[in-house]
This record gives structure tokens, sequence and C-alpha cells, in this order.
């Protein structure tokens, strides 16, 4: 299948953000053009509108301060504050563009039937960024942190703390990265595609994927039982102790034959004499 093409965006931003509109103006359009492919979008529908809103807007009082950027909901808008720091999973304002319009193709795609928020999620994460050295790590982090978490526990955490997100974001791509290197790129198209045409969520991700979502996770924990078994242990006080110990001993012994060594050649340097 040919690529589709872009969806088009229409910035709106106050004078003061001028600079930073220009910029997100000039990125290549098609690079939001693969969002539409792996979405198995025939069309990409109706601009999309993106609004650079201030501190002191309306937008920026209906959600948390630590909310870089927000899709709305039933809508072609997407809500971005320039003058907040993206933090994790988004490293810059592009990544938070390319996020909220992935969010609202990942709508359009299911015919604005619901999707649960951890595929949701997980999916405009796949999508917005290659997977990343900080995404490993923050994976790791999580899978140390905490115990399995199901799907069902895994949308409630988006509605938690910053930290209950971090958390969330982290378990949820992580998911949905797993879910395509296991069952292949057309797996969200498959399970929108269903969605769309009337189909609840778990048939639709059963049908395209053969196994039900509470399977499919159990699954995925199970791939990562290598983390959640060693890295505990290697990474123990205990562990970090006995290591330290393992090497002073094998510094000491070290010494000990090289102390013999100087040792042995003065006395056969004592043996031979001066005149030797």
């Amino acid at each position: 299948m040919a690529m589709q093409a872009s969806p088009q965006l229409q910035f709106e931003a106050p004078t003061q953000f001028a600079a930073i509109r220009r910029r997100l103006e000039s990125l290549d359009p098609q690079r939001l053009a693969d969002i539409v492919q792996l979405l198995a979008m025939t069309d990409a529908g109706p601009v999309i509108k993106v609004v650079l809103a201030a501190e002191n807007s309306d937008w920026a009082r209906q959600v948390p301060a630590w909310i870089a950027g927000f899709a709305v909901a039933g809508s072609d808008l997407v809500v971005i504050f320039p003058e907040r720091s993206p933090s994790y999973p988004h490293d810059t304002f592009d990544d938070v563009l390319r996020h909220e319009v992935a969010h609202v193709l990942i709508e359009r795609a299911a015919g604005g039937r619901p999707v649960p928020r951890w595929f949701n999620e997980g999916l405009a994460m796949a999508v917005e960024r290659t997977w990343r050295f900080q995404d490993q790590t923050q994976l790791l982090y999580q899978l140390m942190l905490g115990s399995r978490t199901s799907l069902a526990g895994l949308d409630r955490l988006f509605g938690g703390t910053p930290s209950d997100q971090t958390r969330a974001y982290a378990l949820a791509g992580s998911f949905v990265r797993d879910l395509l290197q296991e069952r292949g790129a057309k797996i969200p198209g498959g399970i929108l595609m269903r969605v769309g045409r009337g189909s609840s969520f778990d048939d639709a991700f059963t049908a395209a994927t053969g196994k039900t979502p509470a399977t499919a996770n159990s699954e995925f924990w199970e791939r990562q039982r290598i983390w959640t078994t060693w890295v505990p242990i290697v990474t123990s006080t205990a562990t970090l102790w006995l290591a330290v110990t393992v090497l002073a001993l094998f510094a000491i012994r070290r010494r000990r034959q090289k102390d013999a060594e100087i040792e042995e050649k003065w006395e056969e340097e004592e043996k031979s004499g001066p005149d030797g």
C-alpha cells in the first residue's frame, strides 16, 4: 500500500509564540504521513487545528501544569503549551505535536468509538518517535519499581499523579511496541478498523491478534521476567557489597602476588651479588 497523504495542520498562536509557530509550521508534513499509513487510514480527514496556548489562557486552567499538550476528544483540535517543559514521554514540542496529532488520527480510525487509554497512549507513543535509551531505562525502572499491572490498572494510572502517569506511559508504550514486534505493523490498523465497524475493542483486539488483551498483557510480562527476576537481584545492596568484597579480595590477592614476585626478584639479585 502506498503511503497515505499527511494530515493537514492549521496553527493558531498569540504573537508571543510566533517563532515557535513558524518552526512547527516548517516541519515536513510528510513526517506525519507514516501515522496515517500505520493506522491503515484511506483518508487522513479534515484539517487539524493546533492552538499554541499561553499559561493565562482558559485552556491552561483546564489541565494540570505538567501536561505540555493534549488532544480534545471528539474534535479536530490539539492544544500545546509552549511555556511548559515537555516531560516523559516527550523530549521536544515536535514530539508533543506528533503525539497529539496521533491521538486525533487514532480517534478517526476508530470511527469515534471508545478505545482504552492504554492502547491510545501506547500507540501514540509508538508512532511519536523511535524507541530510545530513555524509554528502555524508564521501562527497566518501572519493572523494578512495581509488580505486574493489569490493563485496567494501567488505565487508572493515567488519571493519577505525575509518577503514576510516567509509569503508565512507560508500560503502555512498551506493551504496544512489544505487540508490534510480535504481531506486525498491520495490527493497529486491523484493530481500529474493526472498532470503527462496530466491534468492541476487546473483540477487535482478539480478532486481529488471535489473543485477548489480558492474554497478550500476561505474555508481555512473561517476556520481561529476565528483568523482573535478575535486575533486582543484581542491583540489590547485598549483591553490591558482595561484588565490592570480591573485587577487594581479588585486588589484595593480586597485590600479594606482585609483592611476592618483587621479593623473589630481590632475593635473586642479592644471591648474584654486585659482580653477578
